[in-house]
């Protein structure tokens, strides 16, 4: 009674799609997801996940609740109580609900990134008194920047990343991850639900080094080979933060993907 009838979902959703003049490609491509996948959701193979109720009802000029109807609505016409609570029984149905954090998980995860930000906040008094009473110069303007930056993601991958993917990263090959203002796209592999875990945690760990520990490394290069620093900051720079980060991602992604 409360299932969504996929055959008139994808009616609908092909119809309103044709209407605002997308393509299948393009309309995947707002969504971040492959062609393949508006294709199955357009011949009744599949639904969307939960999450996309709403991108989808604003790509298309549409109402939620149209979407879940799979049919036009009357402008004037209102739902009684029976009708609302066969709606949101549907809108369920769309995906299964993950489980958060716990509250272990989540107290974790508030220590581990406090601890990196008094360590890197230790770090830069250490450097500042050395170069106070030494005369020389340990702060660069570069590996600041990498510290605060790396804290920013850090923050964010302890704190405000989601452990799970929607339902339809496991259906659908999908290289690329939007999260807001976060967006990580890397060509050749594929986010789902059996290597997100994996990339979290990589990402964590990487994004700690980072900040509080590869600082180290440069501060000792500034102190004992200044010439050399100055030479080939730039080029390290970018290896630790890119090639450092990218390549163990890439790693696991690929190790757990199936």
């Amino acid at each position: 009674m409360h299932e969504i009838n996929k055959s008139q979902f994808g009616q609908f959703l092909s119809a309103r799609r044709k209407e605002k003049g997308y393509t299948q490609k393009e309309l995947a491509q707002k969504l971040f997801l492959s062609d393949k996948a508006v294709s199955k959701w357009e011949r009744g193979i599949s639904l969307p996940d939960i999450s996309l109720l709403i991108p989808l009802s604003d790509i298309l000029d549409v109402t939620v609740t149209e979407l879940l109807e799979g049919k036009r609505m009357e402008t004037d016409s209102s739902l009684n109580t029976e009708q609302v609570e066969n709606l949101v029984k549907k809108a369920l149905a769309f995906s299964e609900k993950k489980p958060e954090k716990s509250p272990q998980q989540k107290r974790r995860h508030w220590l581990l990134f406090t601890g990196c930000c008094l360590l890197v906040l230790l770090e830069s008094l250490a450097c500042y008194f050395i170069q106070k009473h030494t005369g020389i110069r340990l702060f660069s303007e570069s590996v600041l920047t990498m510290q605060l930056l790396e804290l920013f993601f850090a923050g964010y991958f302890f704190l405000a990343a989601k452990e799970h993917l929607p339902a339809y990263f496991d259906e659908n090959k999908i290289s690329a991850y939007n999260d807001g203002f976060f967006e990580m796209n890397m060509p050749g592999i594929y986010f789902n639900n059996k290597n997100w875990p994996h990339i979290l945690r990589t990402c964590r760990i990487w994004s700690v080094a980072n900040a509080a520990v590869f600082p180290l490394f440069f501060f000792g290069l500034q102190w004992l080979f200044p010439a050399f620093w100055n030479a080939a900051e730039l080029f390290l720079m970018l290896a630790v933060t890119l090639g450092g980060t990218f390549l163990p991602v890439y790693h696991v992604a690929k190790k757990y993907a199936e």
